[in-house]
């Protein structure tokens, strides 16, 4: 037994409105420019991370910083988890200290993190069962797009919880689609992590492919962002590339957990993924050699040890 409140939205005029109160749980690379963006958008945003310098730098941008989940969740009308992996997403929100416990009923819970979509779908059920109404909105983006709030999101779950939760969405992101039920969110996030995992492979062999030859490679890149082969990791990843510039925006160790989602989520659907498979492999590698805390862009260095380069 909780001692939640029991109370959930406005209600006006038999449209659900949801009030100013967020709670942001997670302030990282990609959480506290997120926060951040709903302050400025005019939201009332308690913020825990559990490194405090994180809630810290959310209190001097004008929120509230929060000495536990509890404490964070317990007046907002919207809770965010944004967590590495399942067993953070699970930590945060379980036990008598967590999210179920604590929110009160009807409050909507939006998940940013990517994590397992059966674990999601689990955790859905686990949340409506506790009276909250469950969002799984993954992003795509990187530090760059949760800094411009221009953030991809990919949302599972009810269409009425999806319509009520827009707003809040939308301070952060630009491209924000209902892809299904639950756990679909997760799904299509790990597509997506596919696709650009195998992407940055790609533009890491064909820069040290250009490079071998001597080729103006910033002259090439940008002839080659013209064709065919342009695509956003080749405009945001290329000069990083060049630059050997690998500061993390998106951590190739949470990169490699997400290939780890993708070719077990084949693998319980029946899916053959030649590619997938390799490129998860060579993402591995990059991070058993040393290089996990790098941006994905990193893959780069994998390319080069194969070929027998450094710099």
């Amino acid at each position: 037994m909780t001692n939640r409140p029991v109370h959930g939205p406005e209600t006006t005029f038999g449209v659900t409105t949801m009030s100013q109160n967020v709670a942001f749980i997670g302030l990282g690379i990609m959480g506290l420019p997120m926060a951040k963006n709903l302050l400025t958008a005019g939201f009332n945003v308690t913020g825990y991370n559990r490194s405090t310098d994180k809630s810290e730098l959310l209190a001097q941008a004008g929120g509230t910083a929060a000495a536990s989940v509890a404490e964070a969740v317990r007046d907002a009308d919207v809770i965010i988890t944004m967590v590495p992996d399942s067993p953070d997403v699970e930590a945060v929100v379980s036990g008598e200290d967590g999210v179920f416990a604590n929110a009160k009923a009807g409050a909507i819970w939006i998940d940013n993190s990517s994590i397992r979509p059966d674990v999601s779908v689990r955790l859905a059920e686990d949340a409506r069962t506790a009276g909250l109404r469950p969002l799984d909105a993954p992003v795509s983006g990187g530090e760059q797009g949760a800094i411009d709030g221009v953030l991809s999101i990919m949302v599972g779950g009810e269409p009425a919880d999806f319509a009520d939760a827009k707003p809040v969405l939308e301070a952060v992101g630009k491209t924000i689609v209902l892809v299904g039920p639950a756990g679909s969110g997760q799904t299509v996030k790990a597509a997506n992590q596919l696709i650009v995992a195998s992407n940055i492979q790609a533009l890491s062999e064909a820069v040290v492919f250009l490079e071998a030859y001597g080729v103006d490679t910033d002259s090439a890149l940008q002839v080659l962002g013209g064709g065919l082969a342009g695509s956003k990791v080749l405009d945001q990843k290329g000069q990083k590339i060049l630059d050997r510039e690998f500061g993390p925006g998106f951590r190739l160790a949470l990169h490699n957990k997400d290939m780890g989602i993708v070719t077990s989520a084949a693998r319980e659907a029946g899916v053959i993924l030649p590619l997938g498979s390799l490129v998860a492999q060579l993402v591995g590698s990059t991070v058993a050699s040393g290089d996990g805390a790098l941006d994905h862009s990193g893959l780069f260095r994998g390319v080069q040890r194969l070929s027998g380069k450094s710099d």
